[in-house]
């Protein structure tokens, strides 16, 4: 397992993050656990910041929420200056009650209700990536009822596949999400959007995918917008200082994946957009989304080996006291990952074993195939490079309770969501609910 950030083997053979021995936080925490190494969240962050710097572009750098999202998280990225993308009412509550500026939040979804877009502009929230007709006009009627005129950016969906899996593609012309280029919805919507009384749009955001290891798709993207962007000046009259790329950047999951390094990255996309933007009055601002990128490597998940099985000729089967509810990726992706015995971290392989989880499910296998010293019942199983999407998906299922989050550092830990308790599970649940009368009394019966 390649080890990240502060991941380290001590001297007494087990894995350290942030100067905490993960054995000593299995023990101490239970499992399964997701231990976030603070450090190199805040390098991640600093990186992006820098890089975008230095390429003397105006630009601005928000963190994508969905990757991983917590009040201490959320707090982390205000006291790094990131500004935060959110994509629904839990997630921008999550953000205002950690303090986050509502000014430096910006709303995303391609299916935003009236109650979030009533609390998003309540909130005062910075701006609204609008995603999609229906919106664009509920959008201005709401901001109209209250007075307020909400700053936009339209989703533009591009026409790039960037290759990656086909479930994390995001700019081809056939997606749910955003106004598509190719058909001339996106030229329809900057028209409606420049005609709404209660709107002000300011520019266009695009993304073509994630774990993207070249930059190829950004050049490619970069050049569509910017010939939109003209188109949209010289036919409407429109002049925008925005354009958000998105995020997409790759991290590595396991030996094969080559990601490059952030530097690399925005530097070709500044490139790009000065190559495209070279004679035009204004180059705009540009703006990133980078979630994974920032979160990913900086997890690991602690599990506990429990039982095995060998199927003889075949494989073995070693168990953990997780799976897909902590970690839904390999069910839902075929992604794959790198792992350890974080209390045996020094010795060698000797055998290949995979990984299951505990569910009810054939599918619910963690790791195919991974060398590993022959693993005992009460070992320590160390899966790297969980920062992004694991708690953000983790779930119920089979009323497993979803683990704690700890961030590391400097040899502390911090409970940053504490484990779900058994009666955590059925604290919503109604043993005798009193009956509701939902007949509409007031209507008459259909024929």
């Amino acid at each position: 397992m390649h080890l990240h950030g502060t991941s380290r083997i001590n001297e007494y053979g087990h894995l350290e993050i942030g100067g905490c021995d993960t054995v000593e936080l299995a023990r101490r925490f239970g499992t399964p656990l997701y231990v976030m190494d603070e450090d190199l969240i805040r390098k991640r962050m600093r990186e992006f910041r820098s890089a975008m710097a230095e390429t003397g572009l105006p630009h601005q750098v928000a963190y994508a929420s969905k990757a991983f999202c917590t009040l201490a998280m959320c707090r982390l990225v205000a006291e790094e200056g990131l500004h935060l993308d959110v994509v629904s009412d839990g997630e921008l509550h999550t953000a205002l009650q950690a303090g986050f500026p509502p000014e430096h939040i910006h709303f995303h979804g391609n299916n935003k209700t009236p109650f979030e877009l009533e609390m998003a502009l309540e909130a005062g929230i910075g701006l609204f990536i609008v995603d999609n007709f229906v919106e664009l006009s509920m959008l201005n009627d709401l901001a109209g009822k209250k007075g307020i005129n909400a700053r936009v950016l339209l989703r533009v969906t591009p026409g790039i596949e960037a290759y990656t899996h086909e479930y994390i593609q995001t700019g081809q012309e056939d997606s749910k999400f955003g106004f598509d280029l190719a058909s001339g919805q996106a030229i329809e919507a900057a028209k409606l959007a420049r005609d709404a009384a209660h709107l002000s749009l300011e520019g266009f955001h695009c993304h073509i995918g994630s774990q993207i290891f070249e930059t190829e798709g950004f050049r490619l993207v970069v050049d569509k917008m910017a010939a939109f962007i003209r188109e949209c000046r010289e036919t409407l009259a429109v002049e925008t200082r925005i354009l958000n790329l998105g995020g997409g950047f790759g991290i590595r999951y396991q030996k094969e994946d080559r990601p490059l390094p952030i530097r690399q990255y925005v530097q070709a996309i500044a490139d790009a957009v000065k190559t495209a933007f070279a004679g035009e009055p204004v180059i705009p601002e540009v703006w990133l989304e980078p979630g994974r990128s920032i979160v990913g490597e900086a997890g690991t998940t602690l599990y506990t080996v429990g039982t095995m099985k060998e199927v003889p000729g075949v494989r073995k089967y070693v168990a953990v006291d997780g799976g897909m509810t902590d970690n839904l990726r390999p069910a839902l992706y075929q992604a794959k990952y790198e792992a350890l015995l974080a209390n045996r971290a020094a010795e060698e392989p000797t055998e290949v074993v995979s990984i299951a989880g505990k569910c009810c499910e054939s599918g619910d296998m963690l790791i195919w195939d991974l060398p590993l010293p022959s693993p005992r019942t009460g070992d320590i199983l160390a899966v790297s490079c969980t920062g992004a999407y694991n708690y953000s998906m983790a779930n119920n299922y089979n009323r497993i309770r979803r683990p704690a989050v700890v961030f590391v550092r400097d040899g502390q830990a911090k409970v940053v969501v504490r484990r779900e308790t058994l009666d955590d599970l059925i604290h919503n649940d109604c043993l005798s609910p009193e009956p509701v009368q939902v007949k509409r009394e007031e209507e008459e019966p259909v024929g």
